[in-house]
């Protein structure tokens, strides 16, 4: 992973679209769930649930789907999600954080400590890492949306502070308390975003060689695995020679 792709959620790394589909359904609905309960039910009325929404469309969640985990906020006796943040260290240092919606926090603590202890890595105390990246708002297109250009202008436009694009996708930076209204404005300039959503950006990065980026991409592998782990971020960079090498 080379240039701004080394700050992507490990979802948007090569041959990670073929995770299964329902496990992604599973976090889109629990975030989407957790939006509604936090606020309105209309995704109008509720920014955070708007992008919940927007984000399961872009990975063509049913709206079936979509309108049961609304539903969810308002049943009773349903789930009781609750956000917690897990910081720690992978292989070579690199710092790590883990974004979980959980309804038991034990489970969730034990099942993010031994994916660290197995992986050469350890968790660390609350704000152990965090210190390291500036929260931002992260919000992206697919290279389809346009030219490098046009959406830079767009994005500019709307408020945003950086602009990154690949190949692959355009990456749109804002600030933290900036998201909903850039990502409103760029919705009706080129449409529903793949998605839009709060970030950890690092500021430092660290190279990883061959020797530990096998490791380390198991322990965020195992990570993302985790019904209840959201997203996670890291402070590190691997080249492409190096990915190509680990297949």
């Amino acid at each position: 992973m080379a240039g701004h792709s080394k700050f992507k959620n490990i979802m948007h790394r090569k041959g990670a679209q073929d995770k299964k589909r329902s496990s992604m359904f599973s976090k889109l609905s629990r975030e989407i769930t957790v939006a509604a309960k936090m606020g309105m039910p209309d995704p109008d009325m509720n920014p955070r649930l708007r992008l919940a929404v927007n984000a399961a469309k872009a990975q063509s969640m049913p709206k079936d789907n979509i309108q049961r985990a609304i539903d969810k906020a308002n049943a009773a006796g349903g789930e009781n999600y609750e956000e917690v943040r897990y910081e720690g260290y992978g292989p070579a240092g690199i710092a790590i954080i883990v974004e979980a919606l959980t309804d038991n926090r034990n489970r969730t603590a034990t099942n993010v400590r031994t994916a660290f202890s197995k992986n050469g890595g350890n968790l660390g105390a609350s704000g152990a890492v965090s210190h390291g990246f500036d929260r931002v708002g992260l919000i992206s297109y697919p290279a389809s949306a346009g030219d490098a250009d046009a959406i830079f202008e767009a994005a500019l436009e709307a408020g945003a502070e950086d602009v990154s694009s690949n190949e692959d996708e355009h990456e749109i930076w804002t600030a933290m308390d900036a998201l909903h209204e850039v990502a409103k404005a760029l919705e009706a300039k080129l449409g529903a975003a793949d998605s839009a959503k709060l970030a950890w950006k690092p500021q430092i990065t660290v190279d990883v060689d061959e020797a530990n980026a096998a490791t380390l991409m198991k322990l965020v592998d195992t990570l993302e695995d985790d019904d209840d782990v959201q997203t996670v971020w890291g402070n590190y960079e691997v080249s492409d020679d190096v990915m190509e090498k680990l297949g």
